[in-house]
């Protein structure tokens, strides 16, 4: 069985990551969706909230199911049986940001990084831009799945 974990604290979901995750879909059996839990950082949406709005945004997809972890992604992609991590990249600064991690992960785990270019017409979305426009009281609902509009 073919099983990838997509991590990201999703902080919210965007359609960048909905992209992301579809595309990949057929490459798996199993995608986990795992939201890392970090203590020390401030989240604009609660782990409750986050985990609805994954577990919304694909409670049709049969082969997606969405979990919380701590400590390193590696550590939690082996205690799931996980060979593989899904990233997608918008631009070069990802690329070198993720290249870096993924080879690292590889070298600690034997856990492989594959990797998708974002679509056209969603590399300008990341959630720090979908925080932003919130906070000003900004149009944001065609940067993010139905699941967070509510």
């Amino acid at each position: 069985m073919k099983k990838a974990v997509f991590p990201g604290s999703f902080d919210p979901i965007t359609l960048g990551h909905v992209d992301i995750i579809e595309r990949g879909l057929p490459l798996f059996d199993e995608i986990i969706l795992a939201i890392g839990v970090n203590s020390d950082k401030k989240y604009m949406f609660n782990l409750e909230e986050r985990v609805r709005f994954l577990k919304e945004t694909f409670k049709n997809q049969p082969k997606i199911e969405v979990m919380t972890y701590k400590g390193m992604t590696v550590d939690f992609c082996k205690s799931q049986n996980a060979g593989f991590i899904l990233r997608g990249l918008r631009n070069s600064t990802d690329l070198d940001f993720e290249k870096f991690i993924g080879q690292t992960n590889f070298k600690m785990s034997g856990v492989e990084t594959v990797f998708f270019i974002t679509s056209s017409g969603k590399s300008h979305i990341s959630s720090t831009v979908v925080r932003d426009v919130i906070r000003n009281n900004g149009d944001y609902a065609f940067m993010v799945p139905d699941a967070v509009k509510k």
